[in-house]
């Protein structure tokens, strides 16, 4: 059986090749049970997101199967698809398996969403009933290491987005956000983004600011905030312990006399602004107040630098955590490997006890002296018990395959002395 990871990611296929081998979430367990009966895998897990589609699979055969698969169950061309993807077998698949979980394969390098991305794949491919032995084994092999480069390694600890950043920015300002309201300017993905982060943070109230209402309240709704037009600003700025603006605008937005204003009001209750907008939204001057705390995206890119750098270093003790999870999943592999052998001997070894404790328990009915019997019992399963391997350790010495009898030794667990042996051969002689 061979373990296969393929798949196609943001660094080998443009989005367009992406959304055309997305799976939507609703289709994932007839997708994964078609491929078990079309493309001939034993067991299949698929992990789908913006940035990635992967297939994991046990299968007797090789990626050529999934691929046709894929081809003929997506949009994709074939050409397309074999220009794009790319597939790793065994202890490599299980490599890459780790290296996706704990971030190191993301677009953001630690990113920690993909992590929870996988145990769902997963979790809807025990639903599906394709999720074997095999599978279900290294997953939970790598859900384990994952873990360990989270708690391990400072890989997820420091932001390296501009979202994320703006949020910890202001976490420094306001140790506790459960207090504050945000007012968030501009409605697209970063201040969509920002609105994520402030609201995993507790954060107490967002207000939405946008040239247009209707996609503010989309927004402020799905956060259980308001919406305001960017006329309102300066009747609500007052409110905002938190400004974080991003438009499209190419003049500023807020002016030093509006934010002046809203500083009165607020009894000179400390403010945070922070200008992601190129051009600015904020004029420069506002930075010249007292109670206010203004930061720009260039800001933010010297933390994210910075932090960068810190997870690189840390994706270097990550890869050493990964490189020992795929040795302890080669050993466990290795072992299986011997199961049959060791059951396989275990039954001889009980099939020749019990002719022999069959042997004696009838010339104990026949009134043989019991110690005379037992003396006979074991000298008899002593003798079978060794007779092959003592069979295969004279021909191998005769044979000169002196690698048999150290794996004897080892096996048995026997210390012998070379001379003792050369005395004995000597004197059989």
């Amino acid at each position: 059986m061979t373990l296969l990871a393929f798949g196609i990611n943001h660094t080998t296929a443009p989005l367009a090749l992406r959304e055309r081998v997305a799976f939507a979430p609703e289709n994932l367990q007839g997708a994964m049970q078609e491929a078990c009966a079309h493309a001939g895998l034993t067991e299949v897990a698929i992990l789908s997101t913006c940035n990635r589609t992967e297939i994991y699979a046990a299968s007797e055969s090789d990626a050529t199967a999934i691929q046709q698969w894929l081809v003929d169950h997506t949009a994709i061309e074939a050409a397309d698809l074999a220009n794009s993807y790319y597939c790793y077998q065994d202890h490599e698949a299980v490599r890459h398996m780790m290296k996706v979980a704990g971030g190191l394969d993301s677009l953001v390098l630690g990113e920690p969403q993909i992590l929870g991305q996988m145990k769902s794949a997963f979790a809807v491919a025990k639903e599906a009933g394709t999720l074997g032995a095999e599978l279900h084994a290294t997953f939970q092999q790598v859900f384990n290491i994952a873990k360990r480069v989270r708690t391990e390694t400072a890989i997820g600890e420091n932001p390296v987005s501009v979202a994320y950043a703006a949020v910890s920015l202001a976490q420094q300002i306001f140790s506790n956000l459960k207090q504050d309201t945000a007012l968030l300017i501009g409605a697209g993905e970063t201040i969509e983004l920002v609105a994520r982060h402030l609201a995993e943070q507790g954060i107490k109230h967002i207000i939405v600011a946008n040239r247009t209402l209707d996609r503010a309240q989309r927004l402020a709704r799905e956060f259980n905030g308001e919406a305001i037009l960017l006329a309102d600003i300066p009747e609500q700025l007052h409110r905002a312990d938190i400004v974080i603006s991003s438009t499209a605008s190419q003049l500023p937005l807020l002016g030093k006399g509006a934010v002046e204003s809203a500083l009165k009001k607020r009894k000179h209750k400390p403010m945070f602004m922070l200008d992601i907008a190129v051009p600015r939204d904020i004029e420069e001057q506002v930075g010249e107040l007292d109670d206010v705390y203004l930061y720009t995206v260039d800001d933010l890119h010297a933390v994210i630098d910075e932090n960068k750098k810190s997870r690189v270093a840390a994706a270097d003790q990550a890869e050493e955590i990964i490189n020992e999870g795929v040795e302890l999943f080669l050993r466990h592999q290795r072992a299986l490997s011997a199961v049959e052998t060791v059951k396989a001997y275990r039954n001889k070894a009980e099939q020749m006890r019990d002719l022999e404790l069959q042997k004696a328990l009838r010339s104990l009915q026949t009134g043989v002296n019991p110690e005379q019997v037992l003396q006979q019992f074991a000298r008899n399963l002593t003798n079978k018990l060794i007779h092959s391997p003592t069979a295969v350790l004279k021909e191998a010495s005769a044979s000169s395959r002196h690698h048999v009898i150290q794996v004897a030794q080892e096996l048995f667990e026997l210390s012998v002395n070379p001379a003792a042996d050369i005395s004995s051969d000597a004197s059989e002689q």
